[in-house]
């Protein structure tokens, strides 16, 4: 398995981090949560993203997309999470990649075209109260209604949801919650009647909302794959998006730490450097060492997908048990050794251990991760 870049990778890693540094500094989401911004992102950068060919990345050429794999994109989410940028790449390609995989026809046409393109944003609404990380644990329901269906439920932290034009959403149309057989997608577009789509603020500062489906009808062409097997693609889809997060997660390890390393180096106490000082020495040496060991994590699970190597999920809890650990840590660290203005809101590190939070809740913290990799090598 490759653990290097290519010379092509390099190059998208260079152009990323360049167009990201250039148009979306910390300061840009510092200023979109004061004001409350209507959007919570911008769909104008979000458009320039696309024309880069970033929400093209992982989608094959038959359906409009580059042909390339995790490797290439969690190169684009590292350089965005060196920004915090609150752009919903991730979560539209999430929502996309299960179109692409199991859509019909007027479903490509109509929503995988135009969210490749950068033209419409897709949101997966995924959760429930209570379903802490499961998948199966689905209890919006989906009751059978002529020659349709009416879906029933509420479905938070809907990542990305915020301004999104269409959700698929997982509904259960037979069995129980916590049952992986009788779950189905549907593809509901924003707007439709008895959907409402309620805003949520989280400390992270990115976007998401509350869905409520109270009576929302849909059609058999919105089926999204098939009745009662949509299990397995949103294991799939969600075991993907969990490895472009935790490219996300890497960047802004890094950045945290090369804030925190600048700051050792010019920050004096008694008219010594603090990056003099032993003990802060080793803490930065262990911040430094648990930003390579998640590196490596994240390009073995990135790799293993691509190729689609048995070992693959497992990679996938791997690299987010490590990740959710080590963004946490570092973040933490960094926040401490900025001392005092560390701590106050003027400061731009305590961004990233807000965000480092957030982020160890998304797709399954640490501890669900080392039991998810316990359970599929067979403890």
């Amino acid at each position: 398995m490759q653990l290097v870049l290519t010379e092509d990778q390099t190059m998208l890693a260079r152009t990323a981090s360049s167009f990201v540094t250039e148009h979306s500094p910390v300061a840009r989401l510092r200023k979109l949560r004061d004001s409350r911004d209507e959007q919570g992102y911008s769909r104008s950068l979000y458009q320039k993203m696309a024309e880069l060919g970033w929400t093209a990345i992982p989608f094959s050429e038959a359906d409009g997309g580059l042909g390339m794999g995790l490797a290439e994109l969690v190169i684009v989410t590292e350089a965005m999470g060196r920004a915090l940028a609150p752009e919903p790449l991730i979560p539209s390609i999430l929502a996309a990649q299960l179109i692409a995989k199991a859509g019909n026809p007027a479903q490509k046409d109509a929503w995988l075209a135009p969210a490749i393109a950068g033209e419409k944003v897709l949101a997966l609404a995924l959760s429930e109260f209570g379903s802490r990380y499961d998948l199966s644990k689905v209890s919006t329901r989906a009751e059978r209604s002529g020659t349709g269906y009416t879906l029933h439920g509420e479905k938070p932290q809907v990542w990305g949801g915020h301004g999104a034009d269409a959700y698929v959403v997982a509904a259960r149309t037979s069995n129980a919650a916590g049952d992986r057989t009788g779950i189905s997608l549907f593809l509901v577009p924003a707007g439709t009647k008895n959907l409402k789509a309620e805003r949520q603020f989280r400390l992270d500062s990115h976007n998401c909302t509350l869905l409520k489906l109270d009576g929302v009808a849909v059609g058999e062409n919105d089926v999204v794959g098939s009745i009662d097997e949509g299990y397995p693609l949103l294991a799939d889809a969600v075991d993907r998006a969990t490895v472009a997060l935790c490219g996300e997660m890497l960047g802004g390890m890094s950045e945290a730490y090369s804030r925190t390393l600048s700051y050792l180096k010019e920050r004096k106490q008694f008219g010594v450097l603090i990056g003099t000082f032993q003990a802060l020495q080793h803490r930065a040496a262990r911040m430094y060492i648990e930003l390579e060991l998640s590196r490596s994590a994240v390009m073995a699970a990135a790799r293993a997908l691509d190729e689609g190597s048995a070992e693959g999920p497992a990679l996938v809890s791997i690299a987010k048990a490590r990740l959710s650990d080590a963004y946490c840590h570092i973040a933490n660290e960094a926040v401490q050794m900025h001392g005092g203005i560390g701590m106050t809101d003027e400061h731009e590190i305590g961004f990233f251990m807000k965000r480092a939070r957030a982020c160890e809740m998304t797709f399954g913290d640490a501890a669900y991760h080392r039991d998810r990799f316990a359970t599929l090598n067979g403890f």
